[in-house]
């Protein structure tokens, strides 16, 4: 008995030992294991690329994004093109003649007045200007790195023109517009905008180990330590746990740049606009692509032989079932039929303004006058 007790003492005792012994064996190769894994998922954190076209495929709670790029020619006196219009489909002109196009104006580029519904639009002018109007009275002029935020909520009507106030040169426009989802609860909120003016627009400046310069121009969002100017008050960006953010990142060549991590389950793209190509965590990618990364973890960007220019889009999914129908974005085919019948009821206020294609004159500068009487005017 006392062997046998002796025996089985001396087993568990060469098992506990065992197992001392191979527990941190074991650990170490799982940690072996894991760094491995996070060296390769860092190595490669591309999702997915695709080639991009006029309106930029996005990742909710986005809806899409557009580019507008036009030469526009030199302005008459009517703030529309000094040259001929004739060979256009004036009035839906999204064919690129003559290195411009006429969208929905026809006589002034741009977009006359027309009806939102359920979600945001953030129009961020790179270059140009826009003259805004809208059905509650409210009207502006911004350009030349201002951004407008503007919350459509239950329903707006406003015009997006872009006047050619230069008469001695040329009128070069550039902007994109950023269509940003409002959750249900949200969607018939009180229409509101705000601008956000490109003088007061975080930017952070700085050069890389190699003294390359880089601008990382925080529209939304925070970036590291840097915030962004407060978005609209009802906007899905207005909650910092949402952690939306649009940045423009604009690259020297050969300049590098870290993109710090996001949380998991947030949705991230970059699109790669300018440039002749962009090193992401080693992988080369060639102008004009989107690409989709994962967000938990920091990224690499290094430009190549020219400038490179990366606006980057991220936020928490909404996740709500979403049905658009030309100008409105709803829930549900009912929500849907419901916006048209407002508008043609109401429409969303009217338009107090003498044409659709309002624009402002030519000596006005940079303001916004708001739908409460409050008049913000800047210089330059």
């Amino acid at each position: 008995m006392e062997n046998n007790t002796r025996r089985s003492f001396l087993t568990r005792l060469s098992m506990g030992m065992s197992a001392v012994i191979v527990a941190p064996i074991v650990g170490a190769t799982e940690n072996i294991k894991n760094t491995f894994k996070k060296g390769m998922e860092k190595a490669n954190p591309i999702l997915e690329v695709r080639p991009m076209g006029f309106q930029w495929e996005t990742l909710d709670p986005f809806l899409f994004c557009v580019h507008h790029e036009d030469q526009f020619p030199k302005g008459n006196a009517a703030l529309g093109p000094n040259t001929s219009l004739g060979g256009r489909s004036l009035g839906d002109d999204f064919i690129i003649k003559d290195g411009f196009r006429m969208y929905h104006g026809k006589t002034i580029p741009g977009f006359p007045g027309h009806p939102h519904r359920g979600f945001e639009t953030i129009t961020v002018v790179r270059r140009g200007m826009v003259d805004h109007a809208d059905s509650m009275g409210a009207s502006g002029r911004y350009g030349n790195g201002d951004v407008q935020w503007m919350t459509a909520g239950k329903g707006v009507q406003h015009s997006e023109m872009f006047p050619l106030l230069k008469q001695d040169e040329e009128n070069p426009l550039e902007l994109f517009q950023i269509w940003l989802n409002l959750p249900s609860k949200q969607k018939m909120v009180q229409p509101h905008f705000k601008m956000l003016w490109g003088e007061d627009i975080p930017k952070i400046r700085k050069k890389d180990a190699n003294g390359k310069e880089i601008t990382i121009e925080v529209i939304a969002g925070n970036y590291k330590q840097t915030k962004a100017l407060a978005p609209p008050p009802d906007s899905w960006a207005a909650n910092p746990s949402h952690e939306v953010a649009v940045w423009n990142i604009l690259l020297a060549p050969g300049a590098s740049v870290e993109l710090p991590a996001a949380s998991l389950g947030i949705n991230r793209t970059l699109y790669f606009y300018e440039g002749d190509e962009l090193m992401v965590q080693g992988n080369n990618i060639q102008r004009y692509h989107s690409i989709k990364v994962k967000p938990e973890l920091s990224i690499d960007l290094k430009a190549g032989a020219k400038p490179a220019q990366i606006l980057v889009l991220q936020g928490k999914p909404i996740g709500e079932h979403v049905i658009q129908y030309g100008p409105f974005v709803m829930n549900t085919k009912e929500e849907i039929n419901q916006a048209f019948e407002d508008y043609h009821r109401t429409q969303f206020g009217g338009w107090p303004w003498g044409r659709y294609d309002q624009v402002h004159p030519r000596s006005k500068g940079r303001f916004a006058k708001h739908a409460d009487g409050r008049e913000e005017v800047k210089t330059g």
